[in-house]
């Protein structure tokens, strides 16, 4: 039987305060992993290693200078993580008209450019330790769809899945597997906006074959087999969970 369990392995969920992120590491932590969460608020970063009895960890996605000092700093005091999710983002939902160049860059910085930097800083410390890793980026399914108000979000999750392909392929000799999840509208606070507007919530279930929008749960599973060695021969690939939407 093919082990779906986690026991033994160590992950960074980045954004674990909330919706998603919460839900990917409470279901890592069920499957057996010692989990460790990060927020930009220190409040809240003490409030995730309260709840996983781990470490607090500040991490700001845009701060890319200071990643490296990061990890090597997470290394020194806990041993380090095998498994990395890229799950911190930002989403600033505007017709195209109307987004300014901070909001592209700080959609941008969050999104691709600080999960890039954060895979290489892991990644290097792997390299080195001859350890191997494996990385699962939270993508969407704005990233290989067009939807309306999502020009800077599509534009970075579609640079997410292609930068996971090509972080694939540079690091699969050294048994590091980079993989994604693009998931539909799900139910978090980063959605909350756009779903309580009638209208515009009816017109996107209508396009959701299975009749509903996802919940943090639906998630999960997917990102944990890609983490495991269930998915052991897998990498390079973007599983979407979104209920049918990018079919047509």
């Amino acid at each position: 039987m093919v082990d779906f369990r986690l026991d033994g392995h160590r992950a960074l969920v980045t954004g674990a305060g909330g919706g998603l992120g919460r839900a990917i590491a409470d279901g890592l932590v069920e499957l057996g992993a010692t989990v460790y969460g990060t927020s930009r608020d220190p409040a809240m970063a003490r409030r995730i290693a309260e709840r996983y009895g781990t470490t607090p960890l500040v991490l700001e996605m845009s701060d890319t200078d200071a990643m490296r000092d990061f990890v090597v700093g997470l290394q020194e005091s806990s041993g380090g993580v095998d498994m990395l999710v890229n799950n911190a983002g930002v989403n600033i939902p505007k017709p195209a008209i109307e987004v300014t160049a901070q909001d592209w860059d700080a959609v941008f910085d969050a999104n691709l450019k600080g999960s890039f930097f954060l895979s290489t800083a892991f990644s290097r410390t792997w390299l080195e330790s001859r350890t191997p890793g494996s990385i699962v980026n939270i993508a969407s399914q704005a990233g290989t769809v067009a939807i309306e108000e999502r020009s800077a979000y599509g534009a970075s999750k579609a640079g997410l899945i292609h930068l996971t392909r090509i972080l694939a392929l540079e690091w699969a000799k050294e048994r590091i597997r980079v993989n994604a999840v693009a998931p539909t509208f799900v139910r978090t606070e980063l959605t909350a906006a756009t779903l309580s507007r009638p209208d515009w919530a009816a017109e996107l279930l209508s396009r959701i074959p299975v009749g509903r929008f996802g919940e943090p749960e639906d998630v999960v599973g997917a990102v944990a087999f890609l983490l495991g060695d269930a998915a052991s021969l897998i990498t390079g690939h973007t599983i979407a969970v979104d209920g049918g939407y990018t079919i047509r």
